[in-house]
């Protein structure tokens, strides 16, 4: 698969997994915290920050029908009115800009989630270099027409998707335009559990649609992340705040600064480690092949004596004759007086091993 460009950052195999941070709501309704998440997300070395451009009217309406409030399986948010619920969460389209231009000064990919065209035409005309469309927006057709229309770069949750919907989404992508798609594996639950995250997943959605593949990872801490980047992952997306205890929509799964910046050095550790099939001395173990185990005369030897496991033994340094050797010398003579202490060499020893 061809690399995929996003702004000034290539996404593909011979990359580093690409870091976004996702701001949500944890702003919590302030374009000062939202700016300095910015910021935060930049010195801990994230690549992109991501925001969400919606409205609570272009989400759903205000009722406060049962199915317009979220249920107990989401304790997070129990009880909360849905309208109510994306009023808080919302970040104002006028902060748009701002939030842009301090991302673009601090050398951060800025994108969004749209969730209807009206979002799309908006992020348009900000000049978005890529959208990603949510899990539960994911099914949108509409929506995923609208985004594939802008020839631009198109990341998708695959949150509550089966595998012949997820073909169905790729294909209709794809056939409106979008070339370059990017499926992130995601667990549409807050926070999500480890054990859900079916990482294994990752390689096998790349060989099926022909696709890079990513992580929307909701579970706690870094280690489903970093544990990625060895099946192949090539992107990360984790919410972001500056302090859980600062409360928010999505505080209580998002990572804090130092933790962000964890989840970048060891993304990029772990890709690093990957490296290619080797076998054999790599160049940072050659020094230290001398000291491997070896044959080595332990007590003094005359010439004549028989070598046996009373004067010559496997130890390190490995400057002697192999370890593979051993019963080969076994029963040998000493070609002359050997000391204590030296690495023992073919030279050295004469005849055939007794029998």
């Amino acid at each position: 698969m061809n690399d995929i460009k996003i702004g000034n950052r290539r996404i593909g195999e011979g990359h580093p997994p690409f870091i976004v941070a996702e701001m949500s709501g944890n702003h919590n309704q302030s374009l000062a915290k939202a700016l300095a998440l910015v910021d935060a997300a930049a010195v801990a070395g994230a690549h992109a920050l991501k925001l969400q451009t919606f409205t609570a009217d272009t989400m759903t309406i205000q009722s406060d029908a049962p199915p317009f409030r979220v249920d107990a399986e989401n304790p997070l948010w129990d009880g909360e009115n849905l309208y109510r619920l994306y009023q808080k969460a919302q970040t104002p389209w006028a902060w748009h800009m701002p939030i842009f231009q301090r991302a673009k000064k601090r050398g951060l990919v800025c994108f969004s989630s749209p969730f209807d065209s009206t979002a799309v035409d908006f992020l348009e005309s900000l000049a978005a270099p890529c959208y990603k469309v949510a899990s539960f927006e994911n099914e949108d057709w509409p929506l995923l027409k609208r985004v594939a229309a802008t020839r631009k770069p198109v990341i998708v949750s695959t949150g509550m998707t089966t595998k012949p919907i997820l073909k169905d989404i790729v294909r209709a992508l794809r056939t409106a335009g979008c070339k370059d798609i990017i499926l992130l594996k995601c667990t549409s639950s807050y926070p999500a559990e480890p054990a859900d995250s079916n990482l294994l997943t990752i390689p096998d959605m790349a060989r099926v649609f022909k696709c890079h593949v990513g992580l929307s990872d909701h579970t706690m801490g870094i280690g489903a992340s970093v544990a990625a980047v060895a099946l192949g992952c090539r992107l990360i997306e984790k919410h972001f705040t500056l302090d859980r205890a600062d409360g928010g929509v999505d505080s209580a799964f998002s990572l804090d600064p130092a933790e962000l910046k964890m989840l970048v050095s060891g993304a990029k550790t772990a890709f690093e480690a990957l490296g290619r099939v080797s076998y054999g001395i790599s160049p940072g173990e050659r020094h230290n092949v001398r000291y491997k185990r070896s044959i080595y005369v332990v007590a003094d030897i005359e010439a004549g004596d028989v070598i046996s496991q009373n004067n010559v033994r496997v130890i390190r340094p490995g400057q002697g004759l192999k370890p593979r050797y051993f019963d080969s010398v076994l029963g040998r003579r000493a070609r002359k007086a050997v000391k204590r202490g030296t690495p023992l060499a073919w030279p050295m020893i004469t005849g055939r091993p007794s029998s």
